[in-house]
């Protein structure tokens, strides 16, 4: 698989996170709660593929290690919401897992990128 045809892919992958995001917020009950860490969440989760998006495109080298900085940043951040709503009482559990889990790989995967990008940048 070509670099390419990988940022392809896992650019659908996180579109399809970002989709369900939506999808599980919108089912949450309506409270002052659900609004705060919705409205947080939406905001991580759905940066994680616009950025990625971003970093796809990118123009040079730094801008690349910039912007998968972000998607790692987010996808941390989206993680921890998730861990939020996992302990409290909103939102359906199965899914919250299911999204921990999705969350966590973005995670791992985009983290190794950045790491990557970080030893041919500094070696």
């Amino acid at each position: 698989m070509t670099n390419a045809e990988f940022n392809q892919k896992f650019c659908e992958h996180t579109k399809a996170f970002a989709i369900r995001s939506l999808k599980f917020v919108e089912s949450l009950p309506f409270n002052t709660s659900t609004k705060v860490l919705g409205d947080q969440y939406l905001r991580s989760s759905t940066s994680v593929n616009s950025n990625y998006r971003a970093f796809c495109r990118s123009r040079s080298q730094n801008e690349k290690f910039a912007k998968i900085c972000i998607v790692v940043e987010e996808a941390d951040e989206s993680v921890g919401w998730l861990e939020v709503f996992q302990h409290s009482k909103f939102g359906d559990k199965i899914e919250i897992n299911w999204l921990l889990k999705e969350a966590t790989e973005l995670l791992l995967v985009t983290s190794s990128i950045k790491n990557g990008l970080y030893k041919l940048k500094y070696g």
